[in-house]
């Protein structure tokens, strides 16, 4: 079972079950566009504001040097596995 703490909803799954599904690096219109195309209703502003917390918690990164491609860290799939323990996320609480 997979660790949740109060500042994580369900579109943060959402998010990181695609970049982990589909194994990429994309900018949040990207990224927007193709939840969209899927069947989620998850508005543009809403994944902007979640990528920079899920970018602060550590479970995604920044991968381009210009632009905004964001792409799961190992800590993501830690998250993702269910091996990552709770704690680690609770620091970032006050989001």
């Amino acid at each position: 079972m997979r660790p949740r703490v109060s500042w994580m909803t369900g579109n943060d799954d959402t998010i990181l079950e695609y970049l982990h599904e589909k194994d990429m690096a994309l900018p949040p219109g990207t990224l927007h566009f193709n939840l969209e195309r899927e069947g989620f209703e998850v508005g543009y502003s809403t994944i902007r504001r979640r990528l920079k917390l899920l970018e602060s918690a550590g479970l995604i990164q920044n991968e381009a040097e210009e632009g905004s491609y964001y792409g799961l860290t190992e800590k993501g799939r830690q998250y993702l596995s269910g091996d990552l323990d709770a704690s680690e996320l609770e620091q970032d609480d006050e989001n």
